[in-house]
């Protein structure tokens, strides 16, 4: 989805136009992908615009730091207010918020405890991440042959640029077989998540998701959120190793993300998921989570970080 430019980004402590936000071609991490990032989502709300679980986002992302051993020179809070900045000097009532701590130009090398670390934070209008269709009705899938990063391989707790080449190897060839997105393995073939959101599967009234530490998944914070939605709607959920048949006999299935949002499974590898449409979980999750986001509802509203 093409990117719409807004008026500022944050960078390293002042907001500079759009146009200026520029980094030299030997800047580090273009080399390595040794950066961190976040999607984040504000929403519009009757109180203005809200950013979505922004102090656990924050957090997630100085973590994804710590472990790839990038000082951060900026704490939570002086994060939180770049944010915060950025969303309303773009003047949206509702945007994508991509923060990024990445090491800049001035060392070369693999070893990338010399370089200086530099910060930005973008906003920009995005809309259904895996498209209006598919969020309504439901999306296809197909279990990719590239496998899901190993944890002895590649530390898969942090949200690290460089690892995503893995996710994009698996979206292309889902995208280029004619399907909307992919499912990963494991190299075991335990099922681990899609190429950027978290996998529920549902059966017996039960949700089923694999646990995030055995499969290489990353903790996801919507995927959180929805299990306190659907815990408080009545139902189980239970984390448990699953291989993709597990999916193709599946009552319902879905996808979370902060950019994907909660996205209905139609099929997988052209197997029918349930009746092929959202379920009924699915779609009272669903509308709970837009309803959450939205400030509609008061037990959620802790959730919700407004701007102004």
């Amino acid at each position: 989805m093409p990117i719409t430019p807004t008026s500022k980004i944050w960078m390293d402590g002042e907001l500079v136009d759009w146009e200026a936000a520029q980094v030299h071609v030997l800047t580090h991490s273009l080399h390595y992908g040794t950066a961190v990032f976040e999607g984040i989502r504000a929403y519009a709300t009757p109180s203005g615009p809200a950013v979505f679980r922004l102090a656990e986002h924050v957090d997630r992302l100085l973590r994804s730091a710590k472990i790839l051993s990038i000082e951060v020179p900026y704490g939570a809070d002086e994060l939180v207010a770049a944010v915060k900045a950025t969303v309303a000097a773009s003047g949206l009532d509702s945007c994508y918020i991509r923060p990024l701590v990445y090491l800049g130009y001035g060392e070369m090398g693999l070893n990338p405890l010399p370089c200086e670390t530099r910060v930005a934070v973008a906003v920009w209008p995005w809309g259904a991440y895996l498209g209006e269709e598919g969020t309504t009705n439901g999306i296809r899938l197909k279990t990719s042959s590239w496998a899901r990063h190993d944890s002895r391989s590649l530390p898969t707790a942090a949200k690290a640029t460089g690892m995503y080449i893995n996710s994009s190897l698996a979206k292309v060839e889902a995208v280029r077989a004619g399907y909307d997105e992919a499912l990963m393995c494991t190299t075991d073939g335990y099922l681990a998540e899609g190429t950027g959101e978290n996998l529920f599967v549902v059966r017996r009234g039960r949700l089923l998701t694999p646990p995030s530490s055995g499969v290489g998944a990353l903790e996801g914070i919507t995927a959180d959120a929805v299990r306190t939605i659907a815990v408080d709607l009545g139902y189980e959920v239970v984390e448990t190793l699953m291989r993709r048949a597990d999916v193709y006999g599946a009552d319902e299935a879905f996808l979370t993300g902060t950019a994907a949002e909660v996205v209905p499974i139609a099929s997988l590898d052209d197997r029918q998921v349930g009746a092929g449409c959202p379920g009924p979980i699915t779609k009272a999750i669903q509308d709970t989570y837009r309803a959450a986001v939205s400030g509609e509802i008061d037990r959620y509203k802790d959730w919700l970080d407004h701007v102004h």
